[in-house]
């Protein structure tokens, strides 16, 4: 596909792309983040330019790229949901509530990272992963995996009420 062929295929589908994905999340961040990476590929793969063809093929990548991402997030807060496991005296119901309101603050501050954030918070916490290994497993630098994770760890921090750096 040459330049000019992508920037009319650009220019032709990326609205509708991006309001189909929209459509299905909710969330305009998301369904732009997911309209970019469609075209990003698109380009990638250097596809036969055929009008007729490339809005399905288009459609197609985007909703499966779609799913990936529903599939990422549902895990992510599977793992999320058996992170937390302090010990709490049964007996204590003052314990036990405390507990159950920090787990549910946790749960629901995870749920709200962008997903660059809480992607390299559960690697590191889920998986045990270094930083170098996340760096490689996510084509990013270490520094960006650091910057993401500082911006996680602060996040959560405000959130659970520990402190205001």
């Amino acid at each position: 596909m040459t330049k000019s062929e992508f920037k009319t295929c650009f220019d032709q589908y990326f609205d509708s792309i991006r309001n189909f994905i929209a459509y299905r999340c909710g969330d305009g961040d998301l369904a732009s983040d997911i309209a970019q990476e469609v075209f990003m590929k698109a380009w990638e793969k250097d596809l036969i330019f055929d009008l007729n063809k490339i809005k399905g093929l288009l459609y197609k990548m985007a909703n499966d790229l779609w799913i990936d991402h529903y599939r990422k997030q549902a895990t992510a807060k599977n793992h999320a949901i058996n992170f937390i496991s302090i010990d709490v005296d049964s007996n204590n119901p003052s314990e036990q509530l405390q507990y159950l309101e920090l787990k549910q603050e946790y749960e629901k501050t995870l749920t709200i990272l962008p997903l660059n954030q809480r992607e390299v918070f559960l690697m590191s916490r889920m998986e045990n992963l270094t930083y170098k290994e996340i760096a490689e497993r996510l084509s990013i630098s270490v520094k960006a995996v650091e910057k993401r994770m500082k911006l996680a760890l602060l996040t959560l921090k405000k959130a659970l009420g520990y402190g205001n750096e």
